[in-house]
């Protein structure tokens, strides 16, 4: 989901932007880098309170403001990238049943695919307290499949980390899609061994066999092994 359907980190930022603004700050780059430390995790809010304690910033009542602009902002800013509505739909006419698999919880989740008017496009989504496991685990694949009906072989897996999406996708046996447009933090850019690499979405329906873009309408097979519907 994050940063694969929409730029999450792009959203991110500028809801650090927000909230330095608010406070008067000028760069919102040093309260996001809060976020990208192992101490609390990515989504928690619980990094901006370290912030403004370690800027002598902190009262209670700044928190919950400073809290609730980082959160509004960032939903507001949760855009999909170009092609993503149209590419889902291409393939939901094929018949390829559509699963989600996110380290996000459910509130954070719903809200998003609300957001950018997905929810009802996936057969089912998988968060992270359904499972309480985190990729790399395989366990929310595993999940994902069961929903699914459907076996490792004849699944696709389209990602953008190498290690927490190619790497138990890859175990499972599952192919596997390498959505390089989305990783913003790869440092050498390596696919993680993955089968194919894409830096748009849109390049599925050609690699699927289901046309060259969103208007396409043919029917035959689709890539591995998936007749359409």
């Amino acid at each position: 989901m994050d940063n694969t359907l929409f730029d999450l980190v792009g959203a991110k930022q500028a809801a650090c932007r927000e909230v330095a603004a608010f406070l008067g700050e000028r760069d919102g780059e040093a309260l996001f880098s809060y976020f990208l430390r192992p101490v609390r995790g990515f989504e928690d809010p619980q990094n901006i309170r370290d912030y403004l304690q370690d800027r002598g910033l902190f009262s209670d009542a700044a928190f919950r403001e400073c809290a609730g602009i980082y959160q509004e902002v960032k939903l507001r800013e949760i855009v999909t990238y170009p092609g993503v509505a149209e590419t889902l739909a291409v393939l939901s006419r094929h018949g390829f049943p559509l699963a989600l698999v996110t380290d996000a919880h459910q509130r954070d989740a719903v809200p998003r695919l609300e957001k950018i008017a997905l929810l009802n496009r996936f057969d089912c989504v998988v968060t992270h307290d359904m499972t309480w496991q985190k990729k790399p685990s395989v366990v929310p694949f595993l999940y994902a499949l069961q929903r699914l009906g459907a076996d490792p072989p004849g699944t696709i897996v389209i990602g953008d980390s190498p290690r927490r999406d190619i790497a138990p996708a890859r175990s499972l046996g599952m192919r596997t899609v390498y959505a390089r447009y989305g990783d913003r933090f790869s440092q050498t850019r390596g696919d993680g061994g993955a089968e194919y690499v894409i830096d748009d979405i849109r390049e599925l329906l050609a690699l699927l066999g289901c046309g060259t873009g969103p208007r396409d309408e043919g029917g035959g097979q689709c890539a591995a092994g998936l007749p359409s519907r």
